[in-house]
């Protein structure tokens, strides 16, 4: 009886692994998540860019936020890439 219990936990265990795993990608792969690092990217820089003195702190940080915007599109292109050509796992 207590081998099915140890079974029956284990289940348990890999139910609520696999939950935090598929709770973990979505978060990676959502529109919310870019939203926020295109924020924070873009406070950032200009704030970098204010503290350097720069004329135009604001439209300047724009650059480094498109970058990024920009590898959101990219990557999951490259990734496909990877996946087909380099990955042998």
């Amino acid at each position: 009886m207590s081998d099915i219990l140890s079974l029956q936990q284990e289940i348990e265990k890999l139910k609520e692994r696999n939950k935090r795993v598929e709770t973990n990608k979505a978060w990676e792969t959502s529109l919310s998540r870019k939203i926020i690092i295109i924020l924070v990217t873009y406070i950032l820089m200009g704030i970098t860019f204010m503290s350097l003195g720069n004329p135009d702190p604001w439209i300047n940080a724009i650059i480094p936020t498109l970058g990024f915007f920009l590898s959101t599109l990219t990557l999951p292109f490259l990734k496909n890439l990877w996946q087909k050509y380099l990955y042998h796992g």
